[in-house]
């Protein structure tokens, strides 16, 4: 059977690295997926989830805050600035941290604050929503 080594970091660690047998994850324009013998590609990914479908059938999910998605022959690679394995993720410290979030773009006024604190909230939503999900696929 082909396939894919697969590796996932974040600014801090690496949270996967294995072999798999499909990638699906949230591309730039739009939803992208990677079986072996994929064309070479490299691409930025939007916050979301990463599907790693393994060889003997089971799936990893990862959250990943954005980034960048590289396909080689045989080999898959993303690198982002954060990315949580799908037990990790918790809704309601993610909603919580929005809160605190959406409270501090309500006092800032510069215009350079505003951007990150934006950015900052839609990785957040884009974390809850993927908690979400992901407890609904557990409970079928």
């Amino acid at each position: 059977m082909a396939k894919l080594h697969v590796d996932v970091v974040s600014a801090e660690e690496s949270i996967f690295a294995g072999e798999a047998k499909f990638v699906a994850l949230p591309g730039e324009a739009g939803e992208l997926g990677i079986l072996p013998g994929h064309t070479p590609l490299i691409s930025r990914i939007r916050p979301g989830t990463l599907k790693i479908v393994m060889v003997d059938g089971s799936e990893e999910h990862i959250f990943v805050a954005g980034g960048i998605l590289e396909v080689q022959p045989g080999k898959v690679t993303v690198l982002s600035d954060t990315a949580i394995r799908a037990n990790d993720l918790d809704e309601a410290k993610a909603l919580e941290a929005r809160k605190h979030a959406e409270e501090a773009l309500r006092n800032t006024k510069d215009k350079a604050d505003i951007a990150v604190v934006e950015a900052e909230l839609a990785m957040l939503a884009a974390q809850a929503a993927a908690a979400r999900r992901l407890r609904s696929v557990r409970k079928h």
